[in-house]
């Protein structure tokens, strides 16, 4: 099965720069976005076309033109959910959950602790319930848990660790949050098959011309549960696709 993550930035935006050839090239089963920016009555007939074939499942914010995720699959699922069934944490339509026979997908985007770190404790809350919520699901079946996680984990996930040691994605108290989630029995698959690659990013900014130069992070993940190790196959960075200051990633498993 093939699962592809992508932070489109804007659903309507992207479509207009490339989204429909990346999604109809790499005909994925599971195509899980995050940030899409739209309510679900806002979709046009273009988006219609290129979704087609697909089982469309949307969780859009209150607050219009902000945040939001969608999940579109080849296979209908057996039941979906929409957040953490925490109603503080579930108005800005950051996480998506499809069940399946063998299996739960958990599409979510991450709150962003914000230049300030003005939402660092609110992320601290979060990142707490999103684990409980995960080894929840995990007690009747594996979780495949991806997305925009708006956290580069190690030093090898940045390019610049040094100088954004207190940068929100980088402060230690997100950076610790994720190794409890690894602890608590998930693999970060990337990095579980290239632990030593460098210079692998998803997300660069649109200022000093980060992407040319490759000055970006590795914000974004398909982490899955331990059960789940033997039937990795690979994972990929698509660093190569524009349309977004993020880049699509993809994982596959038996």
């Amino acid at each position: 099965m093939k699962f592809i993550s992508w932070n489109v930035n804007g659903l309507r935006a992207v479509v207009n720069k490339g989204f429909q050839n990346f999604f109809d090239t790499i005909d994925a089963d599971f195509f899980c976005i995050q940030e899409t920016k739209m309510q679900e009555d806002q979709i046009d007939l273009t988006i219609e076309a290129i979704l087609k074939d697909y089982h469309q499942y949307w969780n859009s914010a209150e607050k219009k033109g902000y945040s939001g995720t969608a999940i579109f699959c080849k296979k209908e699922p057996i039941s979906v959910s929409y957040g953490l069934g925490i109603e503080e944490h579930d108005n800005e339509g950051r996480l998506i959950t499809l069940e399946y026979e063998d299996f739960y997908l958990v599409n979510c985007y991450t709150p962003n602790s914000k230049r300030e770190l003005e939402r660092l404790d609110y992320r601290q809350v979060w990142e707490d319930e999103v684990r409980k919520y995960l080894k929840k699901l995990e007690e009747t079946k594996p979780v495949i848990y991806c997305g925009d996680l708006n956290v580069a984990h190690k030093e090898i996930d940045l390019k610049n660790p040094k100088t954004n040691h207190f940068s929100a994605g980088f402060t230690d108290e997100e950076r610790n949050k994720m190794t409890e989630l690894l602890n608590a029995g998930f693999i970060d698959t990337y990095r579980y098959l290239y632990p030593e690659k460098e210079e692998a990013y998803t997300w660069w900014s649109y200022m000093r011309q980060a992407r040319e130069k490759n000055i970006g992070w590795r914000i974004d993940y398909f982490i899955v549960s331990d059960s789940l190790k033997t039937k990795i196959n690979d994972a990929k960075i698509y660093s190569d696709i524009l349309g977004s200051d993020h880049c699509p990633i993809e994982l596959d498993i038996f």
